[in-house]
Parts: structure tokens; C-alpha cells; sequence
């Protein structure tokens, strides 16, 4: 039996409990179940609370229990599994119009990133593509400040900084960004980061304050600089064919847990505020960028969009925004 038919069988034998499957929801977590670190736990556990204070029942699966992020995905779209905690990129297999929230500066702030999906009606845009193949976006999660500049060879105090790095990338759109700014990229799978910094495969990457000192990387990484670039977001999918399944009262209750665990997810943000002093403490210096060098990066960021939504998704996203 392969890997990946051991865990749906085990998953499946899981879900075969004296309940009924409507009133049962498993979840996939994507990180340890730290309420002071992980903003991605905080949003998991509001939302098991939520669902258990209604009387469901809930079970939580620890990070790659169940497979990769791939594994995940698969079992949502097939009913196996009901509720995941995953990347943006996980959907965009299917639509691509998630990855306006990865676009560089184009948001201020969460509050926007809440503006747009709620109010200016995106969240529903991105499901109305998703839902037809099985799977829906229940709510993007913040796991932490807007992401900055990471590396091991110098400070990064203007674009200039940039040139002759080559940066770590999730994909070429994130390539193109690099040369933007005067550097170079190459596409690494996070597990072998780590390697790739100490060889020099790749001197930094992009992220949130928190992620070298989550994932240990402070002895080789030595420089941040807070560029503010983006949101730092990831996304709760879910099986549409359970949500769909779930009796009216039901799904009332999962939408009020949605909400709920939006509140802690964003009332959890402040309390990151912190992260950059605790960089300084493990040896990373820190450079906060002038206006002027953030404008610089901004106007040379822009010049991607095109390569990460299309023009109508574009059209999307700035009106869901009003500007």
C-alpha cells in the first residue's frame, strides 16, 4: 500500500465514528499547535472551539499526518478529509485569481486584505472558480507581520543592495520580482533551504520576521530588512461536498466558526509585534527601510503584476478595493 493510501485508509477508518459525518469535522493542521506562534493554530483552534461549543465533533491532524500540502488538497477535493490549512498556491491548480493577494504592495495592511475579500466580494469571486471541483476557501489566515527581506551577505538598505543576490523563489513570477529589484532567483523547495543558504545555492528569502526563528535558521541567516512587501497569508479550505452536505443549521454554525476564528486570527496579529526584537536577539541585524527606498521597491514591484494575475483579475482586485 503506498504512502499516500495508507493515510486516506487511516483517515477514512478515523472518520468511521458513532456520529453522524455531517456533525464531524477533521482538520489539517499546517503547523505545531502553538497559540503564541502559529497564527495559522490560532485560527484552527477558535474555529474546533467554535464548532465543538455547538456540540460537533472535532479531530485535529498534526502537520503531515495526512501527507504534503498536495496530499491535503487531494483529500479535501475528495471528501476525505474536511477542513485544511494550507498555502495560497494549493488552489490556484484550478483558478488563479487567489494570487492577487500575493501581489507585492498592493495592500497596506489585513485590513485591506479583509476589505477586499469580504466587502469588495473576493472571497466569493475566488470560491465561485473553486467550488465546481470540489473545494472551497472557508478564509485566508494571517500568520504574521508583512513579509521582508532575509539574507546571509549583506544589509539591504536600497535596491541597489540587491544586486548580485541570487534569493530563493516559490516560482518564476517571484523570479521576476527579484530582477525587478536588481537580483536574481532560483526555485527551492522549503526543506532544502536551509542547505541551499549554506551552500550559497541561495543567499535569502522572503517571508515574515517569525520564519527564521521557527525554523532555526538564525545561525545562517544574518541579515532582515522590513520591507513590508505583502501580507503574510495562508488559506482554511474545505470540502465543498461536506459544506454543500451539512444541514442548514449546520452550516450555519461552521459559517459563525469561520467568523469566530477570523476575530482570534486577527486579534493574535498584534502580538507578533515583538518578532523583530527577538531577530536582534538571536544576531540578526535589522534594517528598516527609509519611505524613499520602500518607494523604490514599490514603483519596480509593480512592473510584475502582470506576470502574477491577469489583467481581469487585476480589474478585480482594484475594484474590490475602490481604487
Amino acid at each position: 500500500m503506498t504512502t499516500h493510501m495508507f493515510k486516506a485508509a487511516a483517515l477514512c477508518a478515523a472518520l468511521a465514528l458513532p456520529f453522524a459525518a455531517q456533525a464531524q469535522v477533521s482538520i489539517a493542521l499546517d503547523s505545531p499547535p502553538d497559540l503564541a506562534g502559529s497564527g495559522s493554530y490560532v485560527w484552527a483552534h477558535a474555529f474546533a472551539e467554535h464548532l465543538r461549543g455547538a456540540g460537533m465533533e472535532v479531530q485535529e491532524f498534526q502537520r503531515g499526518a495526512l501527507g504534503g500540502d498536495d496530499e491535503v488538497f487531494d483529500q479535501v477535493t475528495q471528501g476525505l478529509l474536511e477542513v485544511g490549512l494550507s498555502p495560497l498556491a494549493i488552489v490556484a491548480s484550478i483558478d488563479t485569481l487567489i494570487y492577487g493577494l500575493r501581489l507585492p504592495y498592493f495592500f497596506a495592511d489585513i485590513d485591506q486584505v479583509d476589505a477586499a475579500l469580504q466587502e469588495g466580494g473576493m472571497l466569493e469571486r475566488i470560491n465561485a472558480a473553486l467550488t465546481p471541483s470540489g473545494v472551497r476557501v472557508l478564509d485566508v489566515t494571517v500568520v504574521g507581520a508583512a513579509t521582508g527581506i532575509f539574507n546571509t551577505r549583506r544589509p539591504i538598505n536600497s535596491m541597489a543592495d540587491m544586486a548580485g543576490l541570487r534569493m530563493r523563489a516559490l516560482d518564476e513570477s517571484q523570479i521576476a520580482l527579484y530582477g525587478s529589484w536588481g537580483a536574481s532567483g532560483t526555485v527551492v523547495n522549503w526543506a532544502e533551504v536551509p542547505n541551499a543558504l549554506q551552500t550559497g545555492v541561495a543567499d535569502g528569502y522572503l517571508n515574515p520576521a517569525f520564519v527564521p526563528l521557527l525554523f532555526g535558521h538564525t545561525e545562517f541567516i544574518l541579515h532582515f530588512t522590513e520591507a513590508a512587501i505583502s501580507p503574510s497569508l495562508r488559506i482554511a479550505i474545505a470540502s465543498e461536498d461536506w459544506y454543500q452536505g451539512l444541514s442548514a443549521d449546520e452550516r450555519a454554525t461552521v459559517d459563525e466558526a469561520v467568523t469566530a476564528a477570523r476575530t482570534a486570527n486577527r486579534d493574535w496579529l498584534p502580538s507578533q509585534d515583538g518578532v523583530v526584537d527577538q531577530l536582534r536577539g538571536a544576531g540578526v541585524e535589522v534594517v528598516e527601510l527609509t519611505d524613499e527606498a520602500r518607494d523604490e521597491f514599490r514603483a519596480a514591484s509593480m512592473t510584475t503584476y502582470d506576470l502574477i494575475v491577469t489583467p481581469e483579475q487585476m480589474a478585480l482586485w482594484t475594484a474590490a478595493l475602490g481604487q
